[in-house]
């Protein structure tokens, strides 16, 4: 199988769905249209995977081609391509189908509780109360002709699916401990900001639900690379 994955931002770890991916010996052709605005053409690809980025949805003064990859997001769903959209790539695919972008509304970081809404293929492969890593500050309202899938306490939205395999999460189900550690690492101030003490009580958190967050998420990759 051959996967086209965009990155929205210099650092982007694929995490558990890269792991995933591997396991399936997919080809992966990179995009980074971010620094060249170039996107991968239409139907040459069997799954479209795109990651998130500390951009908004609707930032296409800075990132022209932001509403480009909404469209295609949107398009090849409903051609019943296998489409990822994961944080800002949710909120891209969600603009795509004509949702609306809601900015700056709904903070969450570190792992909290998601819950699952309806069965889906892709879903059931998680408990119907999981815990998660999150990092974002905006969130989307469902798409119409969307199944909604997952909510939480604090954006309603967490994840849907659209046609056959058009799959929109906003948590971070790729974020291992591992990637969770490279952030900190990485982002103490932009962390720390976004909430304040996570550093301190980052080991804590990890040791109470990271290994189940990990689990979880790779069973989520999997269900999503089965259906490609």
């Amino acid at each position: 199988m051959r996967i086209a994955i965009v990155e929205n931002t210099q650092v982007t770890h694929h995490g558990q769905v890269g792991v995933a991916l591997h396991e399936a010996a997919a080809v992966i052709d990179l995009y980074r249209p971010f620094t060249d605005g170039l996107l991968p053409a239409p139907g040459s690809y069997d799954g479209l995977l795109v990651f998130g980025g500390e951009q908004s949805a609707l930032d296409d003064q800075i990132h022209p081609y932001l509403p480009r990859l909404a469209n295609l997001m949107a398009e090849s769903a409903a051609r019943g391509t296998a489409v990822l959209g994961v944080c800002l790539g949710a909120q891209l695919f969600a603009r795509g189908l004509g949702a609306e972008n809601r900015i700056g509304i709904a903070p969450e970081f570190g792992w909290t509780g998601v819950s699952r809404l309806a069965p889906d293929p892709v879903l059931d492969q998680v408990p119907e109360a999981f815990p998660i890593f999150q990092w974002h500050s905006d969130t989307f309202t469902l798409p119409q002709g969307a199944q909604h899938l997952a909510r939480s306490d604090m954006a309603e939205v967490q994840a849907f699916r659209y046609g056959r395999a058009g799959y929109a999460t906003q948590f971070h189900f790729e974020a291992s401990r591992a990637v969770a550690r490279d952030w900190l690492k990485r982002f103490p101030e932009v962390i720390e900001r976004m909430a304040p003490g996570f550093a301190a009580t980052h080991a804590q958190a990890e040791a109470a639900h990271g290994q189940a967050a990990d689990d979880h998420g790779l069973a989520l990759a999997r269900a999503w690379v089965g259906l490609i």
